[in-house]
């Protein structure tokens, strides 16, 4: 499945804990093995993203820069 195919989660501007808070509650309701592409501008996501996805058994497929924050792309476990 390629990113495209994502669903798009903006979070731009929300600061830690909100981003990890937001995209656990967000996955919550997803289907097992759904991708969920997460935009950010908080630095500290670049911490707490990859640690939920390993708390929570989710799946991360990229982790990328991006002009305003990070792009997570994620696929629910």
């Amino acid at each position: 499945m390629s990113n495209h195919d994502a669903e798009i989660y903006d979070l731009r501007g929300l600061k830690c804990p909100y981003p990890a808070i937001k995209t656990e509650k967000r996955l919550r309701g997803m289907p097992s093995g759904a991708t969920l592409a997460v935009e950010t501008t908080d630095p500290l996501a670049v911490i707490d993203i990859p640690h939920l996805c390993n708390e929570k058994g989710h799946t991360l497929l990229a982790s990328e820069k991006t002009e305003s924050g990070h792009r997570f792309t994620i696929r629910k476990g």
